[in-house]
């Protein structure tokens, strides 16, 4: 998954790096409105964990431009305010879930599992496609219960085409997933697509390209 973190403590912002990213998410921080503005008009996130207080502006503010546009990206705010209006107000705004600083890393990693899990509507974490598996709290892949050891560019690019396994996944998504905000070679992703699809192979699954669009995980046809 692709978390956005706006979060100017550097170090509660390295902290929520340290415990996410062992968890299969890439995660882009922060630590001023007008850069997670800017992180947001380039890309798509699957969820955001927005601290209210900003050196630039005020969390909620940005919230409500978020929902004002319709974006419907969940959001988990974390802040040291503890006033009931300030919880209302955002959750009035549009947030999804609010935890109170200091806070436990299990209770976050758990809370931003339960969003993901609702955003991405599973009764559980893992994500499935035919004999394919993906868990993204343990970031364990399997292929016939097998697993598969996968570095971290292809493991991040098997969950994004299965998080839109049957559909088209946009290229620019799966560019932005393993590669971030750098620059990115001409022919840089199809090397990973290639490497996955020889893994994939005699499993029943493909990886089907589609000129100017993207890539489509899919079963094949029998």
């Amino acid at each position: 998954m692709r978390l956005l973190v706006v979060e100017d403590d550097p170090l509660i912002a390295r902290s929520l790096d340290n415990a996410l990213t062992p968890l299969g998410n890439t995660v882009e921080a922060f630590a001023r409105c007008a850069e997670a503005r800017a992180a947001l008009r380039h890309d798509a996130f699957d969820l955001i964990l927005l601290d209210l207080g900003l050196p630039d502006g005020d969390g909620l503010t940005l919230l409500g431009e978020l929902r004002e546009r319709g974006d419907t990206t969940p959001v988990l705010i974390l802040t040291a305010r503890d006033g009931v209006d300030d919880r209302v107000r955002g959750l009035d705004l549009g947030a999804d879930d609010y935890l109170a600083k200091p806070f436990s890393l299990a209770e976050l990693e758990a809370r931003v599992r339960a969003l993901l899990r609702r955003s991405q509507q599973r009764s559980d974490n893992r994500l499935r496609l035919g004999p394919l598996c993906f868990d993204p709290t343990s970031g364990l892949a399997t292929l016939d219960d097998a697993p598969l050891d996968l570095p971290r560019r292809e493991l991040g690019l098997l969950e994004g085409l299965l998080l839109h396994a049957g559909s088209i996944t946009p290229r620019e998504l799966l560019e932005s997933r393993l590669f971030g905000f750098g620059e990115v070679g001409s022919n840089a992703l199809e090397v990973y697509i290639s490497r996955l699809r020889k893994r994939l192979q005699g499993s029943g699954l493909r990886i089907r390209t589609f000129r100017g669009l993207g890539y489509r995980l899919e079963e094949e046809p029998r």
